[in-house]
């Protein structure tokens, strides 16, 4: 079993991936805020060194780890390849000469070192030389601060300044308009400018062949012409079917033997996978991703939930989420150009139904809100089921990810 753990997303000034900050907290039988920063430190370094690895919750990306001034103190992040993390400095950790020793000593082995929700203070300036980030919190720091710290910080070019807690594009653009190059966040899943746009001619047919899934007796002729039709719908295809989640002795030569062995419910996961791809080729790669996410997330948690005779729907569900930031439109007007079932709408639009409590969860399992998550697990008899699920949902995505990116 897998230990309470998410990952929020950082992008560059380009809304690249570039790294993930971890947010831990270990089981859900503890009562979360009972756990300090050296428990939940220490036990996601144990984690790491004999359970699994960073790179399983961060596609190889380095992940940002918060540490105490105790956890410093015993030389956890030590511990950890100095390639594949970055060392954030907690907010409650004072400097101090031995801070600046332990900083110094870190900065020689080649670590890269941020501080955390930083206060601007004066004595900081004398561990700017070994700073390599410094992130603010961009939702509470009044502008006069920020703008203080970017003068202050023109003699140390090399520090890059990261904006967190960014959940708008209005944050996004000021902190991009003062000049951060990093921005940790979930703006990139918001509608950067609401707007009527229609589908391109290619997600119409996806979605048209979305509906045609939808059917109770799907007409597997009309489906395999419209992918015969397509060369890249037919590699796609054929890479799908020949994943390592399929593997299978017998070698796939047709359309419409790859879309037999995979049988109804696959495709429909594919073809909603296809069709998130193609209308979001325009928005930062992080959105497919949360997407597809969510919806194999959302489908592992209804299969251990087992209320839903069809967990596809769940699946579905997840990956509808992000369509109003994908398509920069209000989701009322989005679910009028998809052909979706009315327990999908209701989820979506008006928080109803059992595929919304699953979407709730989802949600505030990403954002690492521990108290609410563990609430809602408990009310759905889920549990111990709900780390486990996002671990296998964020592995699937890897592979998604590579099938769907793959020329």
């Amino acid at each position: 079993m897998y230990f309470y753990a998410a990952r929020q997303p950082i992008l560059d000034r380009n809304k690249e991936l570039i790294g993930y900050e971890l947010l831990f907290r270990d089981g859900v039988d503890n009562v979360f805020p009972n756990i300090d920063g050296d428990e939940a430190t220490s036990r996601l370094i144990e984690g790491s060194q004999f359970n699994f690895g960073l790179e399983d919750f961060t596609d190889n990306k380095p992940a940002y780890i918060n540490f105490t001034l105790d956890t410093l103190l015993k030389g956890y992040p030590t511990l950890l390849d100095k390639n594949g993390v970055v060392i954030e400095i907690l907010e409650t950790v004072q400097p101090g000469k031995r801070l600046l020793a332990i900083v110094k000593d870190l900065k020689e082995k080649g670590y890269t070192l941020a501080l955390d929700d930083y206060v601007h203070q004066p004595v900081w300036r004398h561990f700017y030389p070994f700073i390599d980030i410094i992130k603010v919190d961009f939702l509470t720091c009044d502008m006069e601060t920020v703008k203080t710290i970017i003068k202050d910080l023109k003699p140390y070019p090399h520090i890059k300044l990261l904006a967190e807690k960014v959940e708008t594009y209005a944050l996004y653009n000021q902190a991009f308009e003062l000049g951060f190059e990093y921005f940790q966040g979930f703006f990139f899943s918001k509608p950067e400018m609401v707007q009527s746009k229609a589908l391109p001619p290619s997600g119409m047919a996806l979605a048209e062949l979305l509906y045609e899934t939808s059917s109770v007796e799907m007409d597997l002729k009309k489906i395999t012409d419209v992918f015969e039709r397509d060369v890249n719908l037919s590699y796609k295809l054929l890479r799908y079917s020949n994943s390592a989640a399929f593997a299978r002795r017998s070698e796939i030569n047709t359309i419409k033997q790859a879309l037999i062995v995979l049988g109804a419910a696959e495709i429909k996961k594919l073809l909603s996978l296809l069709f998130a791809a193609q209308v979001s080729a325009d928005k930062p790669l992080e959105l497919i991703r949360l997407s597809l996410t969510r919806a194999r997330f959302c489908e592992l948690l209804a299969i251990s939930h087992g209320k839903l005779r069809d967990t596809g729907i769940a699946f579905l569900t997840g990956m509808m989420s992000l369509m109003d930031a994908i398509l920069d439109e209000e989701m009322d007007s989005v679910m009028l150009k998809l052909p979706l079932s009315n327990e999908i709408k209701a989820a979506l639009l008006n928080n109803e139904g059992l595929l919304a409590e699953y979407l709730n969860l989802v949600t505030l399992y990403e954002q690492g809100n521990w108290h609410a998550a563990n609430d809602k697990a408990q009310q759905l008899n889920l549990g111990d089921d709900v780390p486990d699920a996002y671990h296998e949902a964020l592995n699937w995505v890897s592979e998604q990810m590579q099938i769907m990116i793959d020329n």
